[in-house]
């Protein structure tokens, strides 16, 4: 009977703590926007059921963890256009005389639609999916089909190349989701899942394969930004073609990851796997919701880690002053060159600082280093220890941005260029000129949108007038598009062809 009674009172304890923290969470949303990973707490509120042996599954097997986490896994499909050269012979004898004519051929380019595919997880139960940027960044018509086989047209949120992560949108309700997990707390040894779609292929729709965490830190000079943040866990769970934007969840089935790559000589899996860690994906996934980009921190270092320094000889050591003693004994990274007046300035940071923690976690590598930086924002405070003369220091720096300030603010984001899935660039003098034009504004860059469903427009393309309107500039782009409705007639040209090109569309 007593034993009763007090389990009762656990789960009255319980239920009263949960409702609690829902009404914080509302009122706080009230106030604060809440971050991602406060709205999934809110979800799974509303979804809680008192289940001591689910909550306990994931300690004895993986069978808990597959089935919460495979449900809300994706599978992605875009439309690349592939450029291929077609010889067309223009001899008129060639047929009966073969190729001993020297009659020219002509060279032409034939753009031909070809399917890719990869994963993406459900982190919220409205609809919004991670995924690989190179998942969806060569892509239009971005199609998701969940588990259930139901399909949905996605739209592109943002994208952060880099990281190599994007955030997509489907029109979808009370869908499942992976919650998000701590990746600074996942442990070299423990046990982790890789739910994904392996090789595209429809009949292998959320595999789940099982593995260990290798490392952690690991950078694999993988992405074309020459800034780009690599700090990947690996794994070797099997991942494989297709796996890339799926789930690496730990046996509870929180998001410790987003698997990204592989390391392989035959281009199938081979033992080595890599994912972007969840909390990069927590800062990318919120900064893309509410700035439109991503606004990182910087601490105004240049620094060498152990990898770089062993492949100094012992007269490059001496000229950054580190004998070959010290490096054998470093448990961080040096720091190379103090930049302006940057944060670290102000932090006191000197030339030979190593620095091994940041906000009390070890940094051993560039990679975790930057994956530890890239975390925080511009005016966020942070902890940073560093040894100096043999003794360990803690100081304190406020991170800048590149300009050197600590503000940031929302980035206007036109809803036009949203709607037409295109990016523009204005001319530069040289261009106007070798084209024989006054201004005009070059499509950088097509996405999933307007122009490419509706139109054959290619990458390239100079906007030069819009219904017979001028366009000098984007700000002139921006102000014909603004408030436009209905039919619209863009003309320009090609750089490398010549004439002049129309193209219709209703907005």
């Amino acid at each position: 009977m007593e034993i009763k009674k007090y389990g009762l009172t656990a789960v009255t304890a319980v239920v009263s703590t949960l409702v609690t923290l829902a009404g914080y969470n509302y009122y706080q949303a009230k106030v604060n926007p809440l971050s991602f990973e406060q709205k999934q707490q809110v979800a799974r509120f509303a979804s809680w059921k008192s289940n001591n042996e689910s909550s306990m599954k994931g300690m004895e097997d993986f069978t808990y963890a597959s089935s919460i986490t495979t449900p809300a896994v994706v599978h992605i499909t875009t439309t690349i256009k592939i450029k291929r050269v077609r010889q067309q012979n223009m001899d008129p004898f060639f047929q009966f005389f073969g190729q001993g004519f020297s009659f020219p051929q002509q060279q032409q380019i034939e753009e031909q639609p070809e399917e890719a595919s990869g994963s993406g997880v459900i982190i919220s139960p409205d609809g919004y999916i991670v995924t690989n940027n190179h998942v969806i960044e060569d892509g239009n018509d971005i199609k998701i089909k969940l588990y259930d086989k139901k399909t949905y047209s996605a739209q592109v949120i943002g994208t952060d190349p880099q990281t190599d992560l994007a955030l997509l949108k489907i029109d979808a309700k009370a869908l499942p989701f992976i919650a998000f997990g701590n990746s600074d707390s996942a442990k070299v040894g423990q046990w982790v899942l890789a739910v994904g779609n392996p090789f595209g292929q429809n009949n292998l729709e959320s595999t789940v394969t099982a593995g260990i965490i290798s490392a952690k830190g690991r950078a694999l000079d993988l992405l074309k930004d020459h800034s780009a943040i690599e700090d990947y866990i690996q794994t070797d769970a099997a991942v494989n073609p297709g796996n890339s934007g799926g789930a690496l969840v730990n046996p509870s089935g929180e998001l410790i990851g987003i698997n990204s790559a592989i390391a392989s000589n035959s281009g199938s899996y081979e033992g080595y796997a890599f994912a972007v860690p969840v909390n990069i994906v927590k800062k990318v996934v919120d900064d893309l919701l509410k700035y439109g980009i991503v606004e990182r921190g910087y601490l105004g270092i240049g620094f060498i880690d152990r990898d770089d320094l062993n492949n100094l000889n012992k007269q490059e050591l001496r000229s950054i002053g580190l004998s070959e003693e010290a490096l054998n004994n470093l448990n961080g990274v040096y720091v190379d060159t103090i930049y302006g007046n940057g944060a670290a300035v102000e932090a006191g940071l000197k030339h030979g600082d190593i620095i091994n923690k940041i906000n009390g976690t070890d940094v051993n590598s560039r990679a975790e280093l930057l994956g530890s930086i890239s975390s925080y924002h511009p005016g966020d405070k942070i902890s940073i220890t560093y040894i100096r003369d043999d003794k360990e220091i803690t100081t304190y720096a406020t991170l800048k941005n590149k300009e050197g300030e600590t503000t940031y603010e929302k980035k206007e984001v036109n809803t036009v260029y949203n709607l037409l899935g295109a990016q523009f660039q204005n001319l530069t003098d040289d261009e106007k000129k070798s084209i024989g034009i006054d201004g005009g504004v070059k499509i950088t860059k097509l996405n999933n949108g307007i122009l490419s469903h509706q139109t054959d427009i290619q990458e390239g393309f100079i906007i030069t007038k819009i219904d017979k309107q001028p366009i000098n500039n984007t700000d002139d782009l921006k102000k014909v598009l603004e408030n436009k409705k209905g039919g619209t007639l863009i003309e320009g040209t090609y750089p490398d062809r010549p004439g002049v090109y129309y193209y219709a569309f209703g907005m």
